[in-house]
Parts: structure tokens; sequence; C-alpha cells
């Protein structure tokens, strides 16, 4: 060994990263130990020797094993690199590692990396950034791996660039143009829009055939002459960069209900994508629902998409879709959905002589439709927010309300969204108030919180309502009552994270999964309502803590990594856990729903492979620290649990 202990210590990090007393400390602790060629140091799924192993000589392979029992080299370790970091979080290893040539290491005893964790920042920012990369690491591998050999689907073609199906060069005119102008260029190149650019050819807005009719023929406009691009224009381009991928053209097709997407490289323009780009590179047209959504005048015949979407989904997973781009999309849809059976369910009330809507009213969602992170389609959860009137119409204006909410619950019934149990539907009175109303009974809950256990419960329910159809300033107005009664009262921190840790992950203090132990689900866990919803509720602390309105868990990760709600290390760590849940549960229930059988979020984790336990352990403990975080940022000693 050319250097010594302290003289390695001091140039690789994170050690290097540590006070020189503590490197000095640490030497004193740190043996030396020599393998032989061939030798394996430990072995995948066996316990953990609790030791980091840092080579000063030779090498090793990282080795893992298929459900077969095959063994394939996945990485290398070299000289001044370590390895048993993953033995350190969990109990038992999730990959082998098996010496190339004859390899020197120093053994560094877990007790004291764990005891640098948390006293050093910068020993534990370099830690977690290796536990990431390790969690997605294996979570690609699991994806990747995953095959649906009994869907049936159209090709998968997600993963395509645009620049590999956009049209290029683009049909142009300047802001100057004048209309005659463009619309014989339109009329020349056969084309139905083009986009407008400025004198750098920066797009800056699009003309189409609709756009010159309704902007110079149908206001009788006779000196058109006159009239430049830039005075007609629309000004909201949507635009995407050349190397996006198709999953992220669909999503701006569906979100901005656009028929184009301006492709830009290094803010120039160079390309257009088109609906007809897209539906070209799909056999069964998957881009037609949205478009089938906005026709139907039937809400039978609404509910017959509910299906497309369902191998939409499929597809998404199948081309290895990110889990946030597969939420985004699938949760456009569904909001799309339900505000087309709103639509349909308003005009059912003027056929009827209820008339229109008496005041501005809002239709929002809350649970996971209100986080955008639906995949399936799961129980109803939704309110009305109307607009305040005098008190003697409060009556008649709420029954007008009640009746079109009965209506839209039994359309989404019909639509594949199940009623909701606990009756937290628009058609129950309680669920269905006016914005001065909704405003008592939050705060009502708030003030109560420390008394009444039901006061917690809808808290958790109503925190993540997002605005879907109507009056969205109301929806608006009410986050901002309820985050302002949220920072008046220092106690609702507290007793909604004494709620979440009334439930502890399942896991045992080996390392263990604790699963039900009788019953339909017996050695299962619900990785919905026993896992990923302690990240909900306590992101959800966080983010109110931070007057952030999202309601996207995902999201709320992101504002807080950035205004420094949440230390960037722990935000990666928990969106990186929360991602290999989401996509657990979307695997599992997709499986289940190809078999026919319901989408339950229940997994069997003995059914796993090794590494694919590993990385949900890895999941598991991320989820742990974060309760353990919020435990320590939000309770409050003097008020007792």
């Amino acid at each position: 060994m050319p250097k010594s202990i302290r003289e390695v210590l001091t140039s690789v990090p994170p050690f290097s990263l540590l006070p020189i007393e503590v490197i000095e400390l640490l030497e004193t602790k740190v043996t030396v130990s020599t393998f032989p060629k061939g030798h394996y140091v430990f072995r995948q799924g066996q316990e953990s020797l609790r030791t980091l192993f840092l080579i000063v000589g030779g090498s090793a392979e990282v080795v893992a094993s298929n459900k077969k029992g095959d063994e394939s080299v996945v990485s290398f370790r070299g000289i001044e690199e370590f390895f048993g970091e993953t033995g350190l979080n969990s109990g038992h290893y999730s990959a082998s590692i098996r010496v190339k040539e004859e390899m020197t290491c120093l053994l560094i005893p877990g007790e004291e990396v764990e005891r640098f964790i948390g006293k050093h920042s910068d020993f534990t920012s370099y830690l977690t950034d290796l536990l990431v990369e390790r969690m997605r690491s294996l979570y690609d591998e699991i994806i990747h791996e995953q095959s649906f050999e009994d869907q049936r689907v159209e090709t998968p073609l997600f993963r395509k660039r645009v620049s590999d199906i956009m049209s290029s060069p683009v049909i142009t005119c300047s802001i100057r143009d004048t209309v005659v102008e463009v619309a014989n260029l339109m009329k020349s190149k056969n084309i139905s829009a083009v986009i407008v650019v400025d004198k750098d050819n920066h797009p800056v807005g699009s003309i189409s055939n609709a756009d010159l009719v309704h902007n110079i023929l149908a206001r009788s406009i006779t000196n058109y002459d006159n009239i430049i691009a830039g005075t007609i224009m629309k000004d909201e381009v949507v635009s995407l960069s050349s190397d996006a991928f198709y999953a992220e053209a669909l999503m701006a097709i569906i979100k901005y209900r656009t028929k184009h997407l301006v492709i830009i490289r290094k803010e120039k323009l160079v390309g257009i994508v088109t609906v007809a780009d897209l539906v070209k590179f799909r056999s069964t047209g998957s881009l037609a629902i949205t478009q089938d959504i906005e026709l139907q005048e039937d809400i039978d015949e609404l509910a017959k998409i509910g299906t497309a979407v369902d191998e939409l989904l499929s597809a998404l997973v199948d081309e290895k879709v990110p889990v946030q781009e597969i939420l985004s999309i699938v949760s456009e849809l569904n909001e799309r959905l339900t505000t087309r059976v709103i639509q349909l369910c308003e005009l059912e009330m003027i056929s009827e002589g209820y008339g229109r809507p008496p005041v501005e009213y809002c239709w929002v969602n809350t649970g996971s439709a209100g986080r955008r992170e639906q995949t399936y389609r799961t129980d109803q959860d939704n309110f009305i927010i109307y607009g305040d009137r005098p008190e003697e119409d409060a009556k008649s204006i709420q029954d007008y309300f009640i009746r079109l909410a009965g209506k839209v619950n039994t359309g989404l019934e019909k639509c594949g969204f199940e009623k909701c149990p606990g009756d937290i539907m628009a058609s129950n009175k309680e669920w269905c108030r006016s914005l001065n109303s909704w405003e008592k009974v939050i705060k009502g809950w708030i003030d109560n919180v420390s008394k009444d256990p039901k006061a917690v419960r809808q808290l958790t329910i109503i925190l993540d309502f997002r605005a879907v159809h109507g009056g969205k300033t109301l929806a608006d107005r009410l986050w901002e009552m309820t985050i302002r009664f949220y920072q008046d009262s220092e106690a609702i921190s507290h007793y909604l994270t004494q709620d979440d840790l009334s439930a502890r992950v399942p896991v045992t203090m080996w390392g263990g999964f604790v699963t039900e132990k009788s019953g339909l689900h017996k050695d299962e866990i619900n990785l919905k309502s026993s896992v990923s919803v302690h990240i909900v509720d306590c992101i959800r602390i966080f983010a109110l803590k931070n007057s952030i309105k999202e309601t996207n868990t995902f999201s709320r990760i992101e504002q807080l990594r950035k205004n420094g709600g949440l230390n960037v290390d722990d935000a990666d760590f928990v969106e990186a856990a929360y991602e290999t849940l989401m996509m657990f549960r979307i695997r599992e229930n997709l499986k289940k729903v190809i078999k026919g059988e319901k989408a339950d979020n229940y997994i069997n984790p003995l059914k796993l492979s090794k590494q694919e336990r590993e990385i949900l352990k890895g999941a598991f403990a991320a989820v742990t620290r974060l309760q353990k975080l919020t435990s320590a940022s939000n309770t409050l000693p003097w008020l007792g649990n």
C-alpha cells in the first residue's frame, strides 16, 4: 500500500471533505484487508457486513444475479473507489462484489460512517447522491426488464425524438408582412397555418386560416392591405426543444390544446410538429383521444374513451416513459374527460328547465386527482365552490349545484370513476358550498384539529385540491385563505405530523418487510396506503408551511428544493423514492388489469427479484427518513402527541 491510511482518507471523497481532526480519529478505527482474485467479498442478498470498503489496490466487479440465478457484471470498482455503501442503508446487499485482480481495501466501520452523517453536510451530501444514483439505476433496470407480452397496444414510439418526426424547413412570414402576403403564401404552399418570426428568426406567433377569417372577413374589414401579420397573429407559441421526446410532444398537444408545436434549437426555429405528424407514427391513434373527448355529445359514448386512456397508459409504461410524464399525460386526459362530463351535464340542466348556473362556480378535484397523480381511474374526490350571494338565495343556489353535481358524479361513474365510499363528492351538500361557507368550514377544521380527529381527516383530504372547470379564481381565493389560516395556526403542522406518524413504514428494525398476516392480501403490502401516503402527507406539510399552492407531490418537492424548504439532498432522495414507488404501483396494477383483476396497489415482495426487493427497501428507507425529518421539524413537544 504506497500511501498511508491518512493520505488516502485526505485525498478520496467523501472522507477528504471531513475536518482533519475527524480524519485523524477515523484513522485509528480503519483496518486493512487483502482479497485474492476471484474471491467474493460479499454476495447479493447477504446480510450487511456494516462496512464501507475503500479500494487502495487492485479492482473488483459488481455482479448481479437475475431470477434464474444467472450472473452478469454490471459495473467495476477501481483504486480510490468504494463499495458496500448500499449495505449501510438496508439489511442486505443488492449485488455481489467479486475480486477481479488481487485487491487491498481499507475497511471503514459502518457505525463511523453513520456518525458523520448529519454532522458533516458535505460528507452527507456526497453519500446521499450515491444512494440516489443507485436507486435510480436499479429503478431503470427494473423498468427495462419489464415486459408486457399480453398487452394489445400500439407499437410504442414515445422515446423517438421530435427532431426525427418534425417537418423542416418551416413556412414562415415576418411580423411586417401584410395579411394579403400571408394569405397568398398559405395558398401557394397549400398550408393552413404559418409561423410568424422576428428578424432573428425567433418564433413569435402563428396565423391560421381561421385567424384570417375571424380577424378580417368576419369583421367586414375592407382596408386589409395595410394590416400586418403582427396585428392579427396569435402570440401564444407552444414550443419544444428539438431533442425533446415524442411523449413530451404528446403532452404539449394535450395540455395546450394546440394543433402544432414549434420546434427550436438554441432559440432558433428549426421545424414544426403537427397533430398529423404525431398520429401517423401511431397505429391506433392514441392522439385521437383528446379530439374524441371534445366531440362526444353523450356520456355513454364518452365512457367508452376510458378504455383508450388505459391502453395509452399501457403504451407509456411499455415504452419506459418517466413516471412524471406518465402522470401528467394521464391526469390531463382524465381532467379533460371530467370537464366534458360537466359540460354535458350543464347542457342537460338547461334542457330540463333548470337553466344555466345561477352564479359563478368551480368544480374542484382533490385526493390523487387533485395532485394529478392518477393513473388508473380511482374513486371520486371532488367538491364545488360557488360565488357568494344574499342569504335569501342561498338554498336555491345550493340546490341547483347539488342537482348538477349529482348528474356529474353519476356521469363520472359511468366513465369508470367510482363514487367515493366516504361521500366526498360535490353532490353531498357538505362538499358543495359558497366561497364564504368554505372559508368558515376550513377555518373550523384548523381551529379544532387538536380536539377532533375528523378535522384532521378532512384537512388531509381537502389540502390537495385543484380547480378543474369553471371559475378558477374561486379556487385561487380559497387557496389564499387556506394558506393564511395554516400560517396563523402554530399547531396545525404538529397535529398533521402526528397523524402521519401514527403509522410507520412497513419494515422491521432489521430491514425486512412487514406484510399483512391474513386475509385476501396475506403476505402483501399496499404501496399506496402504507408507504406512498407518508411521502404525500409529509411533503404536503412542508409545502403548506412554505406557502406553496402546488398540489402535485413532485412539483411540491421541486418548489421546496428551490426555496430551501427541503435540503437539496433530502429532496433528491425523496423524489427518487416516490418515483420508484409510483412505478412499482403502476407496473403491478397494470399486470392485474391485464389479467382482468382490479388495480389495488398491493404487491407481494416475496415475488420480486432480489434486486427489486432491495430497490423497494431503499425507497422505504427514504420514506422513514422523511418521517423523521418531518417529526423533527414540525413536532411541538409542549403539545404532546
